[in-house]
């Protein structure tokens, strides 16, 4: 629990150690519409099932539900989440004006020890009131979970906050992201190229690039968020955080043949 006056813990330590952005103590969620809060659930839940649909198909989808939107509405919706169909299209992701892209180095490479490849993305949490994103940072031959943090904005700040726990562990050969500003920022790049790792980014419209990293967020949606309604940003980083916990050191995988992730990472 995080205290104001703390007598000898400041507000920016307490939010450190309980790995808690500064921003989200403050965060009071806005009023929305439950029209719009429903509809935010609604496109977030169909897209993790169907990533393939664009914004014609989940209009036409949500029309089906019975919801009479327009196109304008459902792009705009899906915007906010920061969801995009899975199929090559131009300018999928967005990079900040200036940023240098760098190619993607994954592409028939076959991933055979820990810290190889880690990889990392930004997904949509909702809240009763709200919403907020979460950023995950995964090694591909384990699947653990390296570190993560949420944010109530989608900036380069929390980012670079689940980038600096999981460096301060070890470095990876290769970091692999998509092409969305947070991740093609001199900030974010710099820091890797600090720490003498490869910068590998997904190619544009191809979300497989970074397809384990898609299935985590399936695995954490539909064994924890949407399983709950979290009240407040407190609530929702305590139980994630659960989750995460579960996730690497109790849920065993069938593709690691019955193994925990942390069981996987540790072993090398």
């Amino acid at each position: 629990m995080v205290e104001p006056k703390h007598p000898s813990l400041s507000l920016s330590r307490q939010c450190a150690l309980l790995g808690l952005a500064r921003s989200s103590w403050y965060y009071q969620a806005r009023p929305a519409g439950e029209a719009t809060l429903t509809l935010l659930r609604l496109l977030d839940e169909q897209y993790t099932r169907t990533p393939f649909y664009g914004i014609r198909r989940m209009t036409a989808w949500l029309r089906t539900q019975g919801y009479e939107v327009n196109r304008k509405r459902v792009g705009r919706l899906l915007r906010l989440l920061g969801l995009e169909a899975v199929y090559p299209k131009p300018r999928t992701s967005a990079a900040a004006t200036g940023h240098r892209i760098y190619p993607y180095l994954l592409r028939d490479v076959v991933v055979e020890r820990v810290n190889q490849v880690w990889s990392t993305d930004i997904t949509y949490i909702r809240l009763a009131r709200g919403f907020i994103y979460l950023v995950a940072i995964l090694d591909w031959y384990s699947r653990y979970v390296l570190a993560w943090e949420v944010s109530v904005s989608l900036d380069t700040s929390f980012c670079l906050a689940a980038l600096g726990r999981a460096l301060r562990r070890t470095t990876p050969e290769v970091f692999n992201t998509d092409q969305g500003s947070p991740f093609t920022s001199q900030e974010f790049t710099g820091r890797l190229l600090d720490a003498a790792v490869r910068i590998s980014m997904d190619g544009r419209g191809r979300a497989l690039d970074n397809i384990f990293v898609e299935r985590l967020w399936r695995t954490v949606k539909y064994e924890e968020v949407y399983l709950k309604s979290y009240e407040s940003v407190p609530e929702a980083t305590a139980s994630l955080g659960a989750y995460f916990r579960f996730y690497n050191e109790e849920r065993l995988h069938q593709s690691l043949a019955y193994r925990t992730p942390a069981a996987v990472y540790a072993g090398g």
